[in-house]
């Protein structure tokens, strides 16, 4: 199992983590397969969505917290039930598939780390399965 190591730097953010998955499917050396990215963290999530344009991760952000407001008399204790709301809306895993021994992301793609109860250090799984 591969990891990535993650600080975050606000309450809510996305971090781009292409680049790191795309190096451990490139060491893995295999031409066909699929890449599974997976949060280990309730508060935190990951997507793909696109990453040409800075801002679209903004407005997600922006809109997650019109649906789910941080102070909303939730009955959690601990004060981030907005924060594990979010993070089960958008998901704790994705697939990529690798394709020519890279991942066969759209032009516009990206993988995005979710952090939603921030500022923390997280991490992220990358586990690689090669094609028979």
């Amino acid at each position: 199992m591969n990891k990535i190591q993650v600080k975050t730097h606000s309450q809510s953010e996305f971090i781009n983590i292409t680049p790191e998955v795309g190096k451990i499917v490139h060491r893995q050396g295999f031409k066909e397969g699929v890449c599974y990215v997976y949060v280990p963290h309730t508060t935190a999530a990951v997507t793909i969505n696109e990453n040409a344009d800075p801002s679209v991760p903004k407005d997600i952000q922006n809109e997650l917290n019109k649906i789910v407001p941080w102070d909303d008399h939730y009955t959690h204790m601990e004060g981030n039930a907005a924060a594990h709301i979010k993070s089960t809306i958008v998901g704790s895993s994705v697939y990529i598939p690798v394709s020519d021994g890279k991942l066969a992301l759209g032009t516009w793609q990206g993988i995005f780390f979710c952090e939603f109860d921030g500022p923390r250090n997280r991490e992220v799984f990358v586990q690689t399965i090669k094609s028979e």
